[in-house]
């Protein structure tokens, strides 16, 4: 036999021995692959960038979060490789170090590693690509049907995402490669032959790292569920994830072996046969153990997170929708109720009836019957809150540093009719969300000058449990309910006052039910815009800063692509964490049922009976299989409170619909690990039991 094909042929045997080690990473492969491909296609399929007609920002969505998965699948991928070929590597040694002690030199073992690299490589890449492209067109269909809108017909190839992916992923196994060659370059032949009979030894109390785990773990937690706004849960989210994910490792390395070290302390547990063993065992074997639990934590947290948020914010489309669109039709007009110092000579007072009389009159010039309309005036001006509890105009006086309000006052008409409600207010009384107390004072002070012209103490007859207005939370929300418009004049005449020429301005808002067809509501919009063009369109409504105009079906249309683009993300991206968490778990469980096989033929050797020893297994498994899933549920719910605080950003407010995605899709993540630990745990049982 030539020495060019020995290599080639023991590198295909070396794959087919082990392939119960190998087919699952070049699946994992695959499925990787084809993620990121798919990916790519989407990015530049012509099928996607109409995805709604008309509407360009929708494919910006479709985009942005294609090319973020991409970017996360990849990498994830990366450090995913890195952790099986680790795996492989280990149970490899032994058979390397025979080739060694065979005759076979370094260079000949590195180029086995070089042939089934390309083997591996060749398997995963090309059949990822294929998998790719027959799945892409499904994937396409999906998220069309996501977006309500109707599937593209024909096939699309993106043959620059078939290179760009073969690019990354063979240089990712490149990279593998010569890490293994370094190993092997390093290596020494006997240790090679006696690595897999090394144990460890029992490990150490960490004392330092326990103290560091707990409070890595509890500052972020503390930081999950103290967050207010979503934009302090946006720029404290990654931090607090940071600092869970050191606690969970530092748990599993450090608090873990002081648990099971207490557990041995206690002879009524620790003195049972199964307990005995799998205490024993875990505690020898903690070091290897700890990373793998906490990779499997972290991953089962990943993919929970990922999928109840963005499940929520799928199903609360309309909620959103909404929020930001009450009407068919949405008229909003920012104005001053006095002259501002560029206002002109020809500044009359605007007239909130001419406008609204406006607008339904136009409408109905087009055909087109008014069957509803609801309007509102309102203003929002931020405040400072001070350390006695009241709140300062001078917001960011040194008193209020770091504490800056976002106040809104509206009527208790529209709350009534936001709501649900009847609430019924005495003249000065007001209902409040996001005040402690019994009662709310403003202070109107000068910015910058810190003099105080004016005070509000305004007694609160009823506290409200969620925010009225529905607005995104940007900053600590307070929200007044006062008795009338005439209230909420006043309050504006204060902060004019105080603000002297930089004013608040109030918002006037019409939301207008319209009896018409989408395609209708279109056309008028059309011609709206060519109204507005002439200057006299507005005449008899007053001055004004600025007047919006928005049809509902335009924000929908928007805010299904964003809404369905985060899913489609979230499951895409939860699909391969997924996959990762089963793998982690299957290698996890082969690499023990090897280490564990020799213990427990000694100790059946030694008089243990065959049902201890299933005993025992059982009781070690499901101590290891379970503590990952149970301190991921542990993190969801400290977490969920920052991510109903993100939600309230793409304003989502509700916080029903969010605790029960998150119920449901803890359930159905436990259902699926229970289903992975039956079939994983066969394996590790069938290794054990021979």
């Amino acid at each position: 036999m030539g020495n060019s094909s020995l290599f080639p042929k023991l590198a295909f045997q070396s794959i087919r021995n082990n392939r119960k080690f190998y087919l699952p990473y070049i699946l994992a492969l695959i499925g990787n692959v084809a993620a990121v491909y798919i990916m790519t296609a989407l990015v530049s399929d012509p099928g996607v960038k109409d995805i709604v007609p008309g509407r360009p920002n929708a494919y910006m969505y479709v985009e942005a979060f294609m090319s973020i998965g991409m970017v996360i699948a990849f990498l994830f991928s990366f450090i995913f490789v890195n952790y099986i070929n680790g795996f492989l590597m280990k149970q490899r040694k032994k058979e390397l170090g025979l080739y060694n002690i065979l005759g076979m030199g370094k260079r000949h073992i590195a180029l086995v590693l070089v042939y089934e690299t390309l083997y591996v490589g060749a398997a995963g890449i090309l059949g990822g690509l294929a998998a790719g492209l027959v799945l892409h067109k499904l994937v396409n269909l999906c998220l069309h049907k996501m977006l309500f809108m109707p599937a593209p017909f024909g096939f699309y190839i993106s043959w620059s995402g078939m290179a760009l992916t073969a690019g990354m992923f063979s240089g990712m196994l490149l990279l593998v490669l010569l890490g293994n060659l370094n190993k092997v370059r390093l290596s020494k032949p006997i240790e090679l032959l006696h690595s897999a009979s090394a144990g460890e030894r029992e490990p150490k109390t960490r004392w330092l790292m326990t103290l560091l785990g707990v409070l890595a773990l509890g500052t972020g937690y503390y930081i999950a569920i103290s967050t207010r706004t979503g934009v302090d849960a946006l720029m404290l989210y990654f931090v607090a994830v940071f600092l869970v994910i050191v606690g969970t490792y530092c748990l599993f390395t450090a608090v873990s072996i002081f648990v099971l070290k207490a557990l041995r302390r206690s002879k009524r547990f620790y003195y049972q046969t199964s307990h005995f063993i799998g205490v024993s065992g875990m505690l020898h074997r903690m070091k290897q153990n700890a990373m793998g639990l906490a990779n499997i934590c972290i991953l089962c947290t990943m993919v929970m997170v990922m999928l109840s948020g963005t499940l929520s914010l799928y199903l609360g489309t309309e909620d959103i929708v909404r929020a930001q669109y009450p009407g068919d039709v949405n008229v909003a007009v920012r104005y001053f109720p006095r002259p501002t110092a560029d206002s002109g000579e020809d500044w009359t007072p605007f007239d909130p009836e001419a406008m609204l009389s406006l607008q339904t009159g136009f409408i109905e010039s087009q055909g087109l019957a008014v069957t509803n309309v609801d309007t509102y005036t309102r203003f929002t001006f931020g405040a400072g809150l001070l350390k006695d509890g009241t709140y300062s105009t001078d917001r960011f006086a040194q008193d209020a540093a770091g504490a800056v309000v976002s106040i809104t006052c509206i009527t208790q008409e529209q709350y009534n009719k936001t709501a649900g409600d009847s609430l019924s207010l005495e003249e000065g009384e007001i209902a409040a969300y996001g005040v402690e107390g019994g009662e709310i004072t403003i202070r109107w002070v000068i910015p910058g000058e810190g003099r105080e012209v004016d005070r509000s103490t305004l007694p609160i007859v009823r506290k409200l449990r969620r925010n009225p207005t529905q607005d995104p939370q940007i900053a600590q929300m307070v929200t007044i309910v006062v008795r009338d418009e005439a209230a909420v004049t006043a309050l504006w005449e204060k902060q004019a006052a105080a603000y002297v020429d930089d004013w608040s301005a109030l918002h006037w808002c019409a939301a207008i039910d319209v009896d018409g067809s989408e395609e209708a509501l279109y056309q008028m919009q059309s011609r709206y815009m060519e109204a507005i063009e002439d200057s006299s369109f507005y005449n008899g409504t007053g001055s004004w800063h600025a007047c919006a105009w928005n049809l509902r079906s335009d924000g929908a249309a928007e805010s299904r692509a964003m809404a369905g683009g985060f899913l489609f993300l979230g499951v895409f991206l939860g699909f391969i964490f997924l996959m990762a968490t089963v793998l982690i778990i299957y290698y996890k469980q082969i690499s023990e049922g090897y280490e564990d096989k020799a213990r427990f033929e000694i100790m059946q050797k030694v008089g243990l009976s065959r049902s201890e020893v299933k005993r025992a297994i059982h009781s070690q498994i499901l101590m290891v299989f379970f503590l990952p899933i149970a301190v991921a549920a542990i993190h969801i719910v400290f977490d969920f409170n920052m991510v109903e605080k993100l939600l309230t950003l793409l304003f989502l407010n509700n916080t029903a619909l969010t605790a029960l995605c998150t119920l449901g899709t803890v359930l159905v993540f436990f259902l699926v690990y229970g289903v992975v630990y039956l079939l994983t745990a066969r394996t590790y049982y069938k290794i054990v039991e021979r």
